[in-house]
């Protein structure tokens, strides 16, 4: 039985450096004191993980142990990534925490329990030799009086899988990340009440936070699936902006390039900017992107799109790099 602290197999190696010649050409480079890389991803089902160097065809779960170094060289390019959809069986985070090194930590919340919770955690991996814990951690809750509001849009309970919200420090900046994975619903319309609750929830907290400065981000999944679509409007409708060399950037492994109407806009990281009298964020920010590994990972084996989501992701990683000396 191999370990993922094995030496991997030649091939493995080789498809290895294709990756790492990627990120070193597509992600910024870490710089101490100086910048600080935000990334958002949801690995989907991010659960089990198969003791092989190259899972089969009829192998359960299909995610391997080289499928798990190349997730573990696209989140050791940045200080702090929110992960969606780790699951219950927290095994495949367990060997990506070996892989990453005793310089990472993590914190991560509890499963959701109920069918609408899809048995999901929310975490964060974060690189302690540029981040350090800032003291606030916890679950986001609405005050029961929002849940008795009379709309078509009003959250009628709380959120299917709770907003986990994480202080940190850089350097001399300090910030708070909100991650979430809003629920997918039978319709687009049944996502509109937690999108507006969280910005709702976000423009209250910034509000009351003013005089400490606070910064804030949003990032995780929001399922939006059009650009100033009703969704994307209601994760606005407080404030919060998405920087605009973001806007357009490829979220999903299945996009297809040229056509703007097949694009999936799920994955979002968002801030206020100083409108409404809400504080902006002291960080200047620098750029954004997101990785498309489509072509970058497991070079060798003959995968489709669908095959390479069990095994990576459907989504792809969103980042922004933000700087932190004054």
């Amino acid at each position: 039985m191999a370990k993922i602290t094995d030496t991997p197999p030649a091939t493995v190696q080789a498809d290895l450096k294709i990756l790492r010649d990627a990120l070193d050409e597509q992600i910024p480079a870490k710089r101490l004191d100086d910048n600080l890389l935000i990334a958002t991803w949801n690995i989907r089902a991010f659960g089990d993980l198969n003791d092989k160097w190259k899972s089969g065809d009829d192998d359960s779960p299909k995610r391997d142990l080289q499928s798990l170094l190349a997730i573990a060289d696209i989140v050791a390019r940045f200080d702090v990534v929110a992960v969606q959809e780790v699951k219950d069986n927290i095994r495949a985070l367990r060997h990506l925490l070996k892989v990453l090194g005793p310089n990472w930590g993590f914190l991560m919340t509890d499963v959701t329990l109920g069918d609408l919770g899809n048995n999901e955690r929310m975490a964060y991996l974060f690189d302690t030799r540029k981040l350090a814990l800032s003291g606030l951690a916890g679950e986001l809750v609405v005050p029961p009086d929002w849940l008795e509001e009379i709309s078509a849009d009003a959250l009628q309970q709380q959120f299917a899988r709770t907003p986990y919200a994480v202080s940190f420090r850089c350097g001399k900046k300090t910030f708070i990340l909100v991650t979430m994975h809003v629920l997918y619903g039978d319709s687009p319309r049944e996502r509109i009440p937690e999108l507006k609750a969280i910005a709702r929830w976000m423009a209250e907290w910034a509000g009351r936070s003013r005089k400490w400065n606070q910064n804030l981000i949003l990032l995780g999944d929001f399922n939006i699936d059009r650009l100033d679509d009703d969704l994307y409007k209601a994760l606005t409708s407080e404030g919060l902006t998405v920087p605009e060399d973001l806007l357009n950037q490829p979220r999903s492994l299945f996009s297809k390039p040229g056509k703007p109407e097949k694009e999936k806009f799920y994955d979002q990281i968002a801030w206020f900017t100083g409108k409404d009298n809400l504080p902006m964020l002291s960080m200047n920010y620098l750029q954004g992107g997101s990785f498309n590994f489509a072509d970058q990972v497991l070079q060798s084996r003959d995968l489709t799109k669908n095959q390479l989501s069990w095994r990576i992701s459907d989504h792809l990683p969103l980042w922004g790099e933000f700087q932190v000396r004054d």
